[in-house]
């Protein structure tokens, strides 16, 4: 008999974040989520997207023993502007059994549908910086600690319960070239010569924050148009800017200021986390940020986080400063490649960065959608 549960006690919260990591115990390219952030994220007293979302979770339980989770957002702002009534599910981990995911979803359906909504997307969390997407190709790549990780039979158990395609995502490794690019150096260096570009460099972490908040008000300005993207408030800008700065390395922040010192774009690179963090199963304590912090010193794989440029100056040549940057920095510290986030299959101007670089798409992720 399969009973579902909203998510409420301490104890329901406990098996909520846990259950994935049971479910995934044996598999060697699954990354598991830091409970500490996933506990926060949950949490309507320190997550500013509470602001305007209302979330709602559910575990599935068989035989007693937990057998599925699920998460239902509702994004009121991003509705209210789109003129939309979707709700989305986030969180979906479940055993292989059709009718488990069945009745997790009838549970978000139904909490949606008392909302008046008529559509249902995802998986797509809280922003654009949360994680998201199902993972339909690229199954025995070790996933990013920034993006999700699911079995396949996932992929049937959506098209089963009557869920389309709605986007995807493709994500590449690109490997890091033996010398610089004599191309991409001249038009970067063209660029900053002819409109006064500046490349600012930092030798303290704190320097970079009073140049935070333009940059994340320029994402916002620069992704406003993406799929599902809801602009940052300042409180989740701020939390977003805390986040980045414990884990960043300076070597890959790269901030490109106009001949007015305003912030026109901006790349930001981290050394992988996804061994340290599967090593310690998303925990800090007691190793956990001991082999974080090793791995921010030690590695040989990028991951790339966020690469913005102000839409005025988009093909002025600020991406080139960027990567021309990046390039030398990754071939200055022996690394072999960077693993680009996951980019819109249809956002030409983001994918054709990588074209004269030696690159392999290895994973695709989708959004499905729904008429509920």
């Amino acid at each position: 008999m399969i009973t579902i549960t909203e998510v409420a006690s301490k104890k329901d919260w406990s098996l909520f974040h846990d259950f994935p990591k049971s479910l995934y115990k044996d598999n060697p390219y699954y990354v598991p989520a830091l409970v500490f952030d996933e506990k926060w994220n949950f949490n309507p007293k320190k997550n500013p997207a509470y602001e305007y979302c209302e979330t709602v979770c559910f575990l599935a339980y068989k035989d007693n023993e937990v057998v599925g989770r699920i998460a239902g957002l509702v994004n009121q702002k991003l509705n209210e502007a789109k003129r939309e009534r979707k709700v989305r599910f986030h969180r979906y981990d479940v055993v292989d059994d059709i009718e488990v995911s069945r009745r997790l979803f009838e549970a978000v359906i139904a909490w949606g549908k008392s909302r008046g909504l008529d559509t249902m997307i995802g998986p797509i969390g809280f922003s654009d910086l949360d994680k998201q997407g199902l993972l339909v190709e690229g199954f025995d790549q070790m996933g990013m600690f920034i993006t999700l990780y699911n079995h396949p039979y996932y992929m049937e158990h959506l098209a089963q319960l009557g869920f389309v395609k709605d986007v995807d995502w493709v994500e590449y490794k690109v490997f890091v070239p033996e010398q610089p690019d004599p191309r991409i150096e001249r038009v970067c260096d063209l660029a900053c010569k002819r409109n006064g570009y500046e490349l600012l460099t930092f030798k303290r972490k704190k320097q970079v924050i009073p140049y935070a908040w333009d940059m994340f008000h320029m994402y916002n300005d620069s992704f406003a148009e993406l799929y599902g993207f809801c602009p940052l408030s300042d409180g989740q800008i701020e939390m977003a800017i805390k986040q980045f700065i414990s884990l960043v390395s300076l070597d890959y922040v790269s901030i490109v200021v106009d001949k007015n010192k305003q912030v026109i774009g901006f790349g930001i690179m981290v050394p992988s986390l996804s061994e340290a963090v599967k090593k310690s199963n998303g925990r800090l304590l007691p190793f956990g940020l001991l082999r974080i912090t090793r791995a921010l010193r030690t590695y040989d794989v990028l991951d790339m986080y966020l690469i913005a440029v102000k839409p005025e100056f988009l093909g002025r040549g600020v991406n080139a400063v960027i990567m021309n940057e990046g390039i030398k920095k990754a071939i200055a510290n022996k690394v072999k490649y960077a693993e680009t986030g996951p980019e819109l299959e249809h956002n030409d101007k983001v994918r054709s960065q990588w074209k004269s670089l030696d690159t392999v798409q290895h994973k695709r992720r989708r959004c499905y959608t729904k008429s509920i």
